[in-house]
């Protein structure tokens, strides 16, 4: 029997009893500006619904909406520990954003409509806005979201854009590169909260790795965490290609 093949030996309804079973196949990294292709790879490899993005989250497979929970989750014990940041935040800006103004418009973490995710910006609104209700948090105040002139720090061009809730100042503050004024928000900087959820292999280093605290960074869970997860019967299709299941992205 050849052991590319084994599955083609049994009863086509043996078979279908491992179309419901997923297993890890290898972990991506970053995507950036590659999500759509790595989608046009997968689905052509595997077929769109044979593949799915999961994360290990305390050693359990779970989906993007449990996991960016934990992202969100070290934003918040973040900023909540570094209430002099919070004060300039809400005091001298009216917005972030990550590698697009248009970021601001955007709300939920789910973002199939842009070229590449941008979580931290999201992360830092959610927060501020929770903190403006919090009567602990007197500097952070209710502010209206309707749009006004935000000069944004990275290239002095002023937008008619929305100002964030909690936000009273008049700049747009960039999260991104150690060049962009919000690198202090930067997902390497920002460490992950809990302890269990650091993650580490030691034959990878991404731009994560070579910037604020490495692998102690909830950019890293994130990256690190995350795993491309095939329908086994799909993975055997493969054959001899079962070796590298994730060529080409």
């Amino acid at each position: 029997m050849d052991p590319t093949n084994w599955w083609q030996e049994i009863e086509s309804e043996q078979l279908d009893l491992l179309k419901d079973v997923w297993i890890p196949v290898g972990t991506p990294g970053y995507a950036g500006f590659a999500k759509a292709q790595w989608r046009e790879v997968l689905d052509g490899r595997f077929g769109p619904n044979n593949w799915r993005i999961q994360y290990i989250v305390r050693g359990k497979s779970v989906p993007f909406s449990e996991a960016i929970k934990e992202y969100e989750a070290a934003y918040r014990h973040f900023l909540r520990g570094n209430p002099a940041l919070v004060r300039f935040l809400t005091a001298v800006c009216g917005n972030v954003y990550d590698d697009n103004i248009t970021n601001v418009y955007d709300g939920s973490y789910e973002q199939p409509h842009t070229a590449m995710n941008h979580y931290q910006d999201i992360s830092v609104r959610r927060v501020i806005a929770e903190l403006a209700d919090d009567p602990e948090w007197p500097d952070v105040v209710d502010t209206d979201v309707a749009p006004t002139n935000l000069t944004d720090l990275t290239d002095g061009q002023t937008h008619h854009l929305p100002r964030a809730r909690g936000f009273r100042g008049d700049y747009l503050f960039q999260i991104r590169d150690p060049l962009s004024p919000g690198f202090c928000l930067n997902p390497a900087v920002v460490p992950v909260h809990d302890p269990a959820l650091i993650t580490s292999l030691p034959n990878r280093e991404g731009w994560y790795h070579k910037e604020g605290c490495a692998h102690l960074s909830v950019e890293a869970f994130w990256q690190m965490s995350k795993v491309i997860e095939v329908r086994y019967a799909r993975f055997l299709a493969l054959g001899a290609d079962r070796a590298n299941p994730l060529r080409g992205l």
